[in-house]
């Protein structure tokens, strides 16, 4: 009797879901598949709480998607932060390969049109979430290296979570023991010359594949490209200056410190751009509250372009007292 491949997927599915069979996780059901592993529901039974547990894709034990795993759920342990899924916990299936348990995450992917911000006030507040978020990675010596709107989670609550962490590098010295155990040359680790990202998000050092480059200016990189993306709903050209003149031409109406900050994100030269992504985050608390941003050298009309934009309400009413004044003196 022939199968119809409908069941033959699911008898696929069912042949790599997790062997817990120790009656902790319960209910487990398949919820997503990436480059390293998949992703399934379960029901924690002693804590009676729903949560996430990701596998290994490797058909062999030990391999290198093991690794990549394994130092997943380790970066994730260390980075606490409200904007990254926190791990519970991390084992071994009975064949072998490597799974960790996580919050179960219940939203959408930002690439996902029914969360798509649709006003700069809506994008900005995402984006300085994600961007919290990746500051606190590098300031413990974490470079995400594939932030895309597909990698971060908007919940019903409008959390915001950045996801995906399985091909993050490892700096040194910040990280000593994660270095040590997955550097370069460990299993699962990034070769001189391997292009690790998405291209559209990519960085240009990254695009060049040269991996002991890329730090945490080139999530900055990234940043810029999804700030531009949430902007203008597109992609940027890959030069600064052009996704400056694109904004402009897309958006009009977006201050021209607010397309500085764009574009010194996406400066070809990883020097040019903020250090990190704590700077980023400054310049735009700064922008927000309506202060100078060091993406833009300010002139005397930028100061007072500024200044009326950031006191329009009080600048309107001491402009209509004294229009009222001066037709009172008139008909007097």
């Amino acid at each position: 009797m022939l199968l119809s491949s409908s069941v033959v997927n699911h008898l696929r599915d069912v042949a790599t879901w997790p062997d817990l069979d120790d009656g902790r996780y319960t209910s487990i059901r398949p919820i997503g598949a990436g480059g390293m592993g998949r992703v399934f529901a379960a029901r924690e039974e002693p804590l009676g709480r729903d949560v996430a547990i990701k596998i290994s894709h490797a058909p062999v034990p030990g391999t290198g998607l093991d690794a990549r795993l394994r130092q997943e759920a380790q970066v994730l342990a260390q980075l606490e932060h409200p904007g990254i899924v926190p791990v519970h916990s991390l084992g071994q299936l009975s064949d072998g390969r490597v799974f960790y348990v996580m919050q179960l995450v219940r939203g959408h992917r930002l690439a996902d049109p029914a969360v798509r911000p649709h006003t700069e006030s809506a994008a900005l507040a995402i984006f300085e979430r994600v961007a919290d978020a990746l500051a606190f990675a590098h300031t413990h010596g974490v470079v995400h290296r594939d932030l895309k709107p597909s990698n971060i989670m908007v919940g019903p609550f409008g959390e915001v979570l950045v996801m995906d962490w399985g091909v993050a590098k490892i700096l040194a010295p910040a990280r000593p023991e994660l270095s040590a155990a997955h550097g370069p040359t460990a299993p699962g680790g990034t070769q001189a010359g391997t292009r690790v990202g998405t291209p559209d998000f990519m960085s240009p050092e990254q695009a060049k594949g040269g991996a002991a480059t890329v730090g945490p200016a080139s999530d900055v990189y990234a940043l810029g490209t999804l700030l531009f993306w949430l902007l203008a709903e597109d992609l940027p050209p890959r030069d600064a200056a052009s996704a400056a003149a694109a904004l402009r031409a897309h958006r009009p109406r977006f201050a021209k410190r607010l397309r500085a900050i764009v574009a010194k994100c996406l400066a070809h030269s990883p020097s040019d751009r903020y250090a990190d992504a704590a700077g980023v985050v400054a310049d735009l608390a700064r922008y927000r509250a309506g202060e100078a941003v060091a993406a833009l050298p300010e002139t005397v009309i930028d100061r007072v372009l500024r200044f009326a934009a950031r006191h329009l309400t009080l600048i309107v009413l001491v402009a209509a007292y004294l229009a009222m004044r001066s037709l009172f003196a008139w008909w007097r």
